[in-house]
């Protein structure tokens, strides 16, 4: 039986709606989040989707030294909670680092654990023992089997709000592939899987100083992700990608995540009736 995480009232997981964790990459100016943020809550609403918001203070994974990270630990948990605040909404970042832990949790609702970092069992055990839900993205170089044990350092704190994001897993250079066995596979351990469509179709470091992405087969595979079972949609948006300081070629436009968000909303209801 699959667990079911609750994340301030939404329930994610087993026979629950689908779940949308979307936002910008990073956090640029309090006003551009804030616009991003907005448009999403009318958006899901309208939809009725259930929605937590992402965006990150800091992104300490940067292909290239001068990449732009954001505005640090202080200003963007500020930023964070002044959006949590004003519109109602549940959010989301990741941490990068133990001294992180402590403040990030006073403000958000899920805790991520950036992929890179999913196997340091110290500091996925500190993070579990915030107490708050924990999501796990899975790192590029895991089979999905392996989750398992990541699952096992954050149970050992006896934290039972444990989600896994799938993100594609490293194939060759400067590209990722995703193998839809392992959402399967995945959603086997017992706990809800989200499925992050935008990193799955980064090419890493593959613009020399920084990433690419093919943003056109987003909602291919978002698609594909939802027929198979996932029990969340990861996305990362702008108003205008192409101007985006992080991430912005794998990173969908908001205009454009309507028509998705209602194919994927009807393919999880054919998928349920079946």
């Amino acid at each position: 039986m699959q667990h079911v995480v609750n994340v301030g009232g939404i329930n994610i997981g087993r026979e629950n709606d689908l779940v949308l964790i979307a936002g910008p990459c990073v956090i640029e100016t309090l006003e551009s989040t804030m616009a991003v943020a907005t448009f999403l809550k009318d958006l899901t609403d309208e939809l009725q989707i259930p929605f937590i918001f992402k965006t990150s203070y800091d992104k300490a994974n940067r292909t290239s030294l001068s990449s732009y990270r954001g505005p640090g630990l202080s200003k963007g948990l500020d930023v964070i909670a002044t959006i949590k605040d004003k519109l109602g909404i549940r959010v989301l970042s990741d941490v990068h680092r133990f001294s992180e832990i402590a403040p990030a949790a006073q403000v958000l609702d899920v805790l991520q654990i950036p992929a890179f970092l999913c196997r340091q069992t110290d500091f996925v055990t500190a993070v579990s023992e915030a107490g708050k839900p924990v999501n796990i993205k899975k790192g590029q170089f895991l089979a999905p089997w392996d989750v398992q044990h990541v699952i096992e350092k954050v149970l050992s704190t006896d934290n039972r709000q444990i989600m896994v994001t799938e993100r594609g897993a490293s194939f060759g250079y400067n590209n990722l592939v995703v193998d839809f066995r392992g959402v399967a596979s995945m959603r086997a351990l017992g706990w809800p899987v989200i499925f992050d469509a935008t990193h799955s179709v980064q090419l890493p470091g593959g613009a020399g100083k920084a990433s690419g992405g093919q943003r056109e087969f987003v909602p291919v595979l978002a698609r594909a992700a939802v027929a198979a079972g996932v029990d969340g949609i990861f996305m990362e948006a702008y108003e205008d990608p192409e101007r985006g300081l992080c991430d912005g070629p794998n990173s969908l436009a908001l205009e454009t995540m309507k028509a998705l968000l209602k194919q994927l909303k009807a393919i999880q209801n054919a998928v349920s009736l079946s």
